[in-house]
């Protein structure tokens, strides 16, 4: 387990904290795309830079790359051996999104591009609301064509708190 990609049914599932503890777990460098896709003052980075950051990163043996970016999720299941998919209640997630924003408001964040002060604003809220629902649904078809086509891949689905706790406390012995 040395090409990890962690991603989630949407923002506020926990996708940062698990790939930073799991990094931390394994000695493992953990990459944001929000870090590569989001420049100064959230500006977006052209889109052949963001590909550009990831195609280095996949050079390297041993990664841990967390975040959706569906434009460019093929690229990095290519490469990927094991994908993590996080999965928890929307109602925990619009939480989570909130609990930031009040944790960060005014402050950049350590997983985006610098000088993206957290915001928080009702197109927002109403992406992660209204893509839910048809996000899970797209992930199960999407793990479902992985595991016929490249059997060998390692799919994780964590749907819960324990087993997101379990999982990493697994990874701890």
């Amino acid at each position: 387990m040395g090409r990890i990609m962690v991603i989630g049914v949407s923002a506020g599932v926990g996708k940062s904290t698990f790939a930073r503890r799991l990094g931390d777990i394994l000695d493992i460098d953990v990459h944001h795309l929000d870090r590569f896709y989001w420049i100064s003052d959230w500006v977006e980075a052209p889109f052949e830079d963001f590909l550009a950051a990831q195609k280095q990163v996949l050079t390297h043996d041993k990664w841990i790359m967390e975040g959706n970016y569906g434009n460019s999720i093929d690229l990095r299941l290519k490469h990927a051996e094991t994908i993590i998919y996080l999965e928890l209640p929307l109602r925990v997630c619009l939480y989570r999104v909130v609990k930031r924003y009040l944790s960060f408001r005014g402050k950049t964040r350590p997983d985006i591009g610098e000088g993206c002060h957290e915001k928080l604003d009702w197109p927002f809220l109403k992406f992660i609301i209204t893509t839910y629902y048809s996000r899970k649904k797209k992930m199960k078809n999407r793990f479902a064509e992985i595991k016929s086509n490249e059997p060998d891949k390692v799919i994780v689905i964590l749907d819960s708190k324990p087993k997101i706790e379990g999982y990493l406390l697994n990874r701890k012995e």
